[in-house]
């Protein structure tokens, strides 16, 4: 009588809530009880049975009603998969969930703090947003959203997040990983058929941190789980952050419904350095490295010379600093500018070369005062063709990429449309003074 009567409301559930819906939430409750108006149901974990309940808990007692049952409320109990002749519920261990959990959860990078994160004009909004959201305290923005080049501190301030949640918040639960490794968990779970679990992992932690999002771009079912958790977290009022090489309106294959999630938070770029932090992060390391090199100097002006010398990141910029330090202890002497130049003559050679195309792209729209998603987008209007085109010149003129590559990061357009970008501004700036100005500008500005 049971069986028969679910059977009946699971084929009417089947055509309203969509193949996908009633694959995940509908058929894996097993109707065991029916007393007193009241129809028990037995669930794999104890999220399904909350989600359930709350999103389909009406329709299941429309139906239940429409195939014959007495039935004004339902109840769930977390209960295994049973076999198909037993409907007994059986416990579920509780301290699986929490060890799956801990597995998933990347190892944190104790270097990377608030403590020793360099704070200036290019970052400062987002340590303050990152900060904000570390205390645990009432946040008006979710999710956190940072992007930006290599090398510029999101994976940094991520890490400082991380730590720094935890040691207010020793009880709460904050799951960190990498975008490719949410992938590769779901599929594993997808592949083990436990993707309840892993629904359950994901969907009650405190804090949900995912590094690099633009990996899951053109894969389809991690998107959608994804969707699915992101929405699950935000509405029961828990904080997610996210980082990732670029907007999220710049991400290629990333279906539009996600985009729009991602962009109803707080969207913060982490801008290239510029000379003032890159000098205070080389200051900052020289203190450091002080332990290590006791005794061992360097020229004031050496530290300013790098700092103007090399633009293109972080880590470059303090691997040539650890490079010096270390020459000059083997070689016992101080670090001057001839040392310098000498002992980084490639990393030098190589900075003058690596203006990113990137950056060509952010300068001009902020020169233009257009937004950068235009810049690289379909629209056609005058005013934001001509700064495009600019743009393109410009890359074409002060990088070493292939007109293919230029045109994969002008929005996938193709070589063609680069040339004749090229070719208009080059004509352009023959017979027009105020853009052959914009140009000349531009170029001195990003070779500065």
């Amino acid at each position: 009588m049971l069986q028969e009567l679910w059977g009946q409301a699971r084929a009417e559930l089947q055509k309203t809530v969509g193949a996908d819906s009633y694959a995940t939430w509908i058929e894996p409750l097993r109707l065991t009880r029916l007393d007193e108006g009241e129809a028990g149901f037995a669930s794999p974990t104890r999220f399904m049975s909350n989600w359930v309940s709350r999103h389909y808990g009406d329709r299941i007692l429309s139906e239940l009603a429409r195939a014959g049952g007495a039935v004004e409320r339902i109840s769930f109990e977390v209960a295994a998969p049973a076999p198909a002749n037993d409907t007994r519920p059986a416990p579920v261990p509780a301290a699986a969930t929490g060890a799956r959990e801990d597995d998933m959860t990347a190892p944190l990078d104790s270097r990377f703090t608030f403590g020793n994160f360099i704070v200036g004009k290019p970052n400062e909004l987002a340590h303050a947003a990152a900060r904000r959201v570390a205390e645990g305290g009432p946040v008006t923005f979710n999710p956190l959203f940072l992007y930006g080049g290599v090398g510029l501190g999101k994976t940094h301030l991520m890490h400082a997040i991380a730590s720094e949640y935890r040691s207010r918040h020793p009880e709460a639960r904050v799951l960190y990983l990498s975008a490719e490794q949410f992938m590769y968990r779901f599929v594993q779970a997808l592949r083990e058929r436990n993707v309840m679990s892993f629904k359950e992992i994901f969907r009650t932690v405190s804090l949900l941190m995912v590094d690099d999002v633009q990996f899951i771009a053109g894969k389809e079912s991690t998107q959608e789980e994804f969707f699915h958790t992101f929405n699950a977290l935000v509405d029961q009022g828990k904080q997610i952050v996210i980082s990732a090489d670029r907007a999220p309106g710049e991400i290629k294959e990333m279906e539009e419904r996600i985009k729009s999630r991602l962009s109803c938070g707080l969207i913060v770029d982490l801008h290239p350095t510029d000379y003032e932090l890159r000098l205070g992060i080389l200051q900052a390391k020289v203190e450091a490295f002080r332990g290590t090199y006791p005794g061992l100097q360097i020229c004031p002006e050496v530290l300013e010379f790098l700092a103007r010398r090399i633009t293109s990141n972080v880590r470059v910029l303090e691997g040539a600093l650890q490079r010096l330090f270390a020459h000059a202890s083997l070689l016992g002497c101080e670090i001057t500018l001839d040392l310098t130049q000498s002992c980084l003559g490639d990393i030098l050679r190589s900075s003058d070369r690596r203006l990113s195309i990137e950056e060509i792209q952010r300068k001009v729209a902020e020169h233009y005062n257009i937004r950068l998603s235009d810049l690289v987008g379909p629209k056609r209007v005058r005013t934001v063709a001509r700064p495009r085109q600019v743009a393109m010149y410009l890359a074409k003129q002060m990088t070493s990429r292939s007109l293919p590559e230029i045109g994969r990061r002008f929005g996938g357009r193709d070589h063609t449309t680069i040339m004749h970008g090229v070719r208009k501004i080059e004509e352009l700036k023959l017979e027009d003074r105020q853009l052959a100005e914009d140009v000349e500008l531009l170029r001195r500005l990003l070779e500065a």
